[in-house]
């Protein structure tokens, strides 16, 4: 299961940089849940696929320059998928 997990992330990450956010949500789980970092604009936690598209199609439209660029291989771990970005 995990490998399948790492192709869904890698498809997310890629869904992203395209900018086609209908692909994005669709890959979220319809129960997903974000936690964002300490001092993100909006509070959290963003609860369910609506909550987290919405969010993060606010972010899209305030920065000028939005790309995700992978900076680590992806990491499969059980059920999760661990890999650092910027």
């Amino acid at each position: 299961m995990s490998q399948e997990n790492v192709e869904v992330v890698r498809a997310g990450f890629e869904a992203w940089n395209a900018g086609d956010m209908d692909a994005y949500g669709e890959l979220l789980d319809p129960d997903v849940i974000i936690r964002v970092p300490e001092g993100w604009p909006e509070p959290g936690p963003f609860v369910g696929r609506e909550a987290v598209l919405r969010e993060f199609k606010q972010a899209r439209d305030a920065w000028a320059v939005d790309a995700a660029e992978m900076i680590s291989d992806f990491v499969d771990v059980g059920d999760r998928v661990v890999m650092r970005f910027i």
